[in-house]
């Protein structure tokens, strides 16, 4: 004992020795120590004993055991009860104080877990997110639209939410009991266009061996929702106004009208103005489905969701791959915060999904969310930072001012993201804090 307490003093650690179990929870009561390491056979009471007794008075006590060659599977029970290692005799000083510092940086992983599951909001927000302004200025858009029975646009970057709001609107209407149809046009063949839509008679073209009703009539009485609808053939277009107008359709190959009462709700990822000019979209068309607009901004607009979406898809991943995790540790969060989202909310999905999948931790460290796709812009500036020689002082003031660049200037939030105060930032930055919000 005499030759561990004077080596662990050398390596900078508060050590206090004693040779009695009783003793040393006696002491334990009345004083804190961040780690106990205790052998596994003592006179007084085993290592299981000392374990629990210590645990009754400090659950979170960390605790490491040593343990002769032949008490191993007792060891392996204590770890199982709640030790955080155990070391087997005979041992290298170095193995014991790796071992220290491996239960250091798990409870301080631990310490660092964040749980996000009380901040959901309302349940009737379904899997659109919303903390942000721009985000529930959208959701209360969305909630207007389901109260009437007009068309609805809605535009965005890929991957923003636009069906999750187009399921929302159908979900809060009047046809929330109807079918709701998602028709993704990109996938639909251009000569097949008109008879997926609307249906197609027996013997109409050379493969139609019987009647088929339309994706419009499966719809009759609900929501159908026309994904990328900027994709659809032009002359497929005209027959799209002229059903959204009159309520009716003509299957291909037949010369009677069927009614169908569908509201169409449709989005594109493209700038409608510019697919308008470049007249790839039927003015006539746009202005029918244009009764209602809603714009998504992209996920990088909105960084106040984050925590939301994160939290969602956790547990979503955790439940659908059966894997029991804590959460996500403060650092990964942190660079969830700051990352600029080109692929948006699908991105982040499949970020978290793909990383509950591989951690090898029990909870989400950064090491696995970083990869190949998501680092680039990263791993790009610190190359070039180390290439040219900049000092780590230099390298923290750029990302403190992409941060704040990536938030608008708001300083506030980006001190949050950054996990420093407001003043600390300030200093950081070499100005003077004038009390305002930028």
């Amino acid at each position: 004992m005499e030759f561990l307490n004077e080596r662990l003093s050398r390596e900078g650690y508060s050590v206090s020795g004693l040779t009695s179990p009783r003793q040393a929870l006696e002491t334990i009561k009345t004083s804190d120590f961040d780690l106990v390491i205790a052998d596994i056979e003592m006179p007084e009471m085993r290592g299981l004993e000392l374990l629990s007794a210590i645990h009754n008075i400090k659950p979170s006590q960390l605790i490491i055991f040593i343990t002769a060659f032949g008490s191993i599977e007792l060891a392996v029970k204590a770890c199982r009860a709640g030790a955080c290692d155990f070391i087997a005799k005979p041992f290298k000083m170095e193995i014991l104080l790796l071992a220290i510092e491996r239960a250091f940086r798990e409870r301080q992983m631990s310490r660092e877990i964040v749980r996000l599951r009380s901040t959901l909001p309302h349940p009737e927000q379904d899997d659109f997110k919303a903390r942000s302004p721009a985000a529930l200025r959208v959701l209360e858009i969305a909630k207007r639209a389901a109260g009437v029975d007009s068309s609805v646009l809605i535009t965005g970057e890929s991957g923003v939410g636009k069906g999750l709001i187009a399921r929302y609107i159908h979900k809060q209407s009047q046809r929330r009991n109807g079918p709701f149809i998602q028709v993704d046009c990109t996938s639909l063949p251009p000569n097949l266009v008109e008879s997926e839509l609307f249906g197609v008679r027996k013997g109409a073209y050379t493969d139609a061996r019987e009647d088929r009703s339309g994706l419009f009539v499966q719809a009759d009485r609900g929501t159908i929702f026309l994904d990328e609808i900027a994709e659809l053939p032009m002359e497929s277009q005209a027959k799209l106004l002229q059903a959204t107008e009159t309520g009716k359709i003509r299957p291909v190959g037949d010369i009677n009208e069927i009614h169908a009462d569908v509201r169409v709700v449709a989005a594109t990822n493209r700038p409608v103005e510019e697919i308008l000019k470049q007249q790839k979209f039927r003015q006539d068309l746009y202005y029918r489905l244009n009764v209602i607009r809603i714009e998504i901004p992209p996920l990088r607009e909105r960084p106040e969701d984050i925590e939301l979406l994160v939290d969602l898809f956790f547990q979503r991943a955790c439940s659908k791959l059966d894997r029991q995790l804590l959460g996500i540790t403060l650092p990964a969060l942190r660079w969830l915060l700051s990352y600029h989202w080109p692929g948006n909310v699908r991105e982040l999905a499949n970020l978290i999904e793909r990383a509950v999948t591989l951690t090898e931790h029990d909870s989400l460290v950064l090491e696995d969310l970083i990869s190949p796709g998501t680092s680039a812009p990263e791993s790009d500036f610190l190359t070039d930072a180390a290439r040219r020689g900049l000092a780590i002082e230099e390298v923290a003031q750029a990302y403190i001012r992409k941060v704040i660049d990536l938030n608008d200037g708001n300083k506030t939030r980006a001190a949050r993201i950054l996990g420093i105060d407001r003043s600390t930032l300030y200093r950081r930055l070499g100005v003077p804090d004038d009390g305002t919000e930028e």
